[in-house]
């Protein structure tokens, strides 16, 4: 058996480009052990250049254009920080973010590529879209068809730039109009010579096609200003437009040239090892970075022949292997879309279009999004050839989930709880069976709870925000307000610097939780184990006229409030396999991250009974209520909210390690389906769940609303035998 391998290294990815993306899945299938992978990208996706024409002209959906980091990361062991960089510390060997603290690196890389952002021409920012970045483009375009096919604008574009981007776009985006019904009117206008650097057979072809599909080219005519629905020329004259793009070269990002990396005309100077120069724990590939003694236009398939190079000598730089010099080929096939499924391509000065110029390019594009998105599944060890009695069936299980749903089953708890026989205690007003412990301290009334997780992402940062929060909900659901804490941390075998690293992260980010929440961190105890796993022992005190909010003061006729929705254990565990969309598992974090003391004020003076929805799934939580008031529950399915891509993937199959045991523990009476399984996943940082009094439910749902919860009433109370149906 191979020892546990301790962290060593910090290496960080600053920027999703087509070539960290390319290392990516190359860490995924050879990682250098020691070393802790980090990718700081601005959102959870990075749209593919190659195939953004063919996205404008409606030719691919916006998953075909996107790379998804989220499932890259994953499959690469790395974690992957939402973030924007604003700046890089060298000596101290720090990234710096926009709003966020900065990260640690022993070796970075910077692929963060080119905007196309024209901040010196009056109204661009206000009334203008940059063809660079690429993601707010193609939200923006959407938004416009949606717009135009509504007639809330005319189909007009004006594209600022006659370069081959500029023309290739235009081109895209009437062909997109023209399958609206719509008569569009495209003007592209040029300050110079129209595709400056392209060779003139190839600029001849290009201009015949703009004058075939009716896309005017307006050349030696630059655009002075936007204005409000309008480009205005330098002679005073404005030209309508209800989109406005900018394609007018491409620039460095701004930051880049407040840093003391060395640049050559804002990009990053790096050798043909792709290391910045003088700096060998830096690296800069793709549109940001300039070869020294290499210059080549700005074009993906230099990144995309990059990815090998980079990926063997930032191994190097970590302590394995050996350099590699890449140096950049003098000319490549240029493949050029016409708007429709037609293509030009371009190589040494010879050109020729067509039909079948789109299929090759087609096929390119879809073989390059394939090996980043059809990532393969890594086998699980071969177990050993002799094992003890039920080892086998066991291991044929689902993988262990983190999280909530990996807590023990509710029957199992239950059972060990009751075998205690302990005295009760006069001080102890509340113990088993409810949310935390409520106690009687001198003439104070204060609960106490405690809870952990194993981690489920890799992030420290983004995990101890999350853990606070799941932590802090008992003391919520219990009317209590948040007092002091102590931590609980596993971190997984790493160097003294890593530890540190590691340490203030999670403490920061727990502190920023709890000190908004009025509580504070006031010791803790740390160890390192097999995995990170985070925990919060939390007390809280209650106001001294109210008492404790339990699950056993429900009445009939109560409404069920939800703060939150659920399926937080089915898209974690279909994260696990590779199969949930980063968007949907980004958007989820981010709320399972928020703190829901504003709801929990909300509910407090009103709610009957309260639980937090985790474990033991809504209809686990929603049954202790009603075991612990003697009711009955009538679900509203539809009325439930769900998290983006849940029911999906319960309808694929997915869940958790968990859902079986909490079905059997509160069995839930109607028609079996997707949102029906999802009653019984297990939910990490889930909502708070409140019994209120019929007539104020509304007002308290409409408050929840109004302070940006997804709110919603799923049900009701009655009397009867405890169950739980559908209605």
């Amino acid at each position: 058996m191979l020892p546990d391998i301790p962290l060593t290294r910090d290496l960080v990815l600053v920027g999703g480009g087509h070539t960290h993306a390319l290392v990516l899945r190359m860490w995924a299938m050879r990682p250098l052990p020691g070393v802790r992978l980090t990718v700081i990208n601005p959102g959870p996706t990075a749209p593919y250049s190659g195939m953004l024409p063919g996205h404008i002209a409606g030719h691919y959906s916006r998953d075909q254009l996107d790379i998804d980091l989220v499932q890259l990361a994953r499959a690469a062991g790395a974690r992957l920080l939402l973030g924007r960089a604003c700046g890089i510390d060298r000596g101290a060997k720090q990234v710096l973010l926009q709003g966020q603290p900065p990260v640690a690196y022993d070796v970075a890389s910077i692929d963060i590529g080119i905007t196309a952002e024209m901040p010196q021409m009056p109204g661009f920012q206000q009334h203008a879209v940059p063809v660079k970045p690429l993601d707010r483009y193609a939200e923006a375009w959407q938004d416009f068809l949606a717009d135009v096919g509504a007639g809330r604008r005319p189909p007009t574009v004006a594209v600022i730039g006659g370069g081959i981007a500029g023309v290739e776009l235009a081109m895209a985006m009437a062909h997109a109009l023209r399958g609206l019904g719509a008569n569009p009117q495209v003007h592209v206008y040029e300050r110079g010579q129209a595709l400056a650097g392209v060779p003139r057979r190839t600029g001849h072809h290009l201009q015949a096609e703009m004058a075939a599909q009716d896309v005017q080219l307006h050349l030696g005519c630059g655009v002075a200003q936007v204005v409000p629905g309008a480009v205005q020329l330098p002679d005073g004259s404005q030209h309508p437009a209800g989109f406005i793009l900018g394609a007018a070269g491409a620039v460095p990002h701004s930051w880049v040239a407040s840093t003391d990396l060395p640049q050559s005309e804002g990009f990053i100077s790096v050798d043909t090892h792709l290391q910045v120069l003088g700096d060998p724990s830096v690296f800069a590939v793709g549109d940001c970075a300039s070869i020294q003694g290499h210059p080549r236009p700005k074009a993906g398939v230099f990144a995309v022949r990059a990815a090998p190079f980079l990926f063997q000598n930032l191994r190097a730089a970590l302590g394995a292997g050996h350099m590699r010099r890449f140096v950049p080929q003098r000319d490549y096939l240029k493949l050029v879309s016409l708007g429709g499924q037609r293509a030009l391509a371009e190589k040494l000065g010879v050109a020729l279009k067509g039909r079948w110029l789109w299929a090759l390019k087609n096929r390119i594009d879809t073989q390059f999004m394939a090996r980043l998105c059809d990532l393969p599944a890594m086998a699980p060890p071969a177990p050993p050839a002799d094992m003890a009695q039920d080892v086998a069936e066991m291991l044929q299980d689902k993988p262990l989930c983190g999280g909530c749903g990996a807590k023990v089953g509710h029957g199992v708890l239950g059972q060990a709880l009751a075998g205690l026989n302990q005295p009760p205690r006069a001080d102890i007003l509340a113990g088993p069976g409810d949310d935390a412990a409520v106690l009687r301290v001198g003439g104070e009334t204060q609960v106490l709870t405690t809870d952990h997780l194993r981690a489920f992402i890799h992030d420290p940062r983004q995990m101890a925000q999350i853990t606070a929060v799941h932590a802090l909900g008992d003391i919520w659901a219990m009317g209590a307000r948040p007092q002091a804490v102590l931590a609980q941390i596993v971190l997984p075998r790493m160097a003294p610097a890593l530890q540190a690293r590691s340490l203030a992260e999670i403490m920061q980010a727990a502190a920023a939780v709890f000190t908004a929440e009025g509580a504070q961190i006031v010791g803790g105890h740390t160890t390192m184990g097999a995995e990170l796993t985070i925990g919060f022992s939390i007390t809280g005190l209650m106001p001294t006229d109210q008492p404790a909010i339990t699950v056993a003061g429900a009445r009939p006729g109560d409404m069920l409030v939800l703060t939150r929705p659920i399926g937080t254990g089915t898209i974690l565990a279909a994260h696990m396999q590779g199969a949930a969309r980063g968007r949907d598992v980004t958007l989820m974090l981010a709320e399972m991250a928020r703190p829901q003391g504003p709801a929990a004020a909300l509910l407090r003076p009103v709610a009957h009974a309260m639980t937090d929805v985790t474990g033991f799934g809504l209809a686990g939580h929603l049954g202790q209520i009603c075991h612990a008031s003697g009711l009955s529950a009538q679900l509203d399915l539809g009325q439930i909210p769900l998290y983006q891509g849940a029911a999906a993937l319960a309808g694929a199959g997915h869940h958790s390690t968990l859902m079986q045991a909490n079905m059997d523990a509160m069995p839930v009476f109607g028609p079996d389906g997707p949102q029906t399984r999802l009653l019984y996943d297990p939910q990490t940082a889930g909502g708070l769940l409140a019994a209120v009094p019929q007539p104020q439910a509304d007002a308290v749902l409409g408050a929840l609303k109004q302070a940006g919860f997804e709110a919603a009433i799923i049900g009701q109370l009655s009397a009867g035998p405890v169950s739980i149906s559908l209605l």
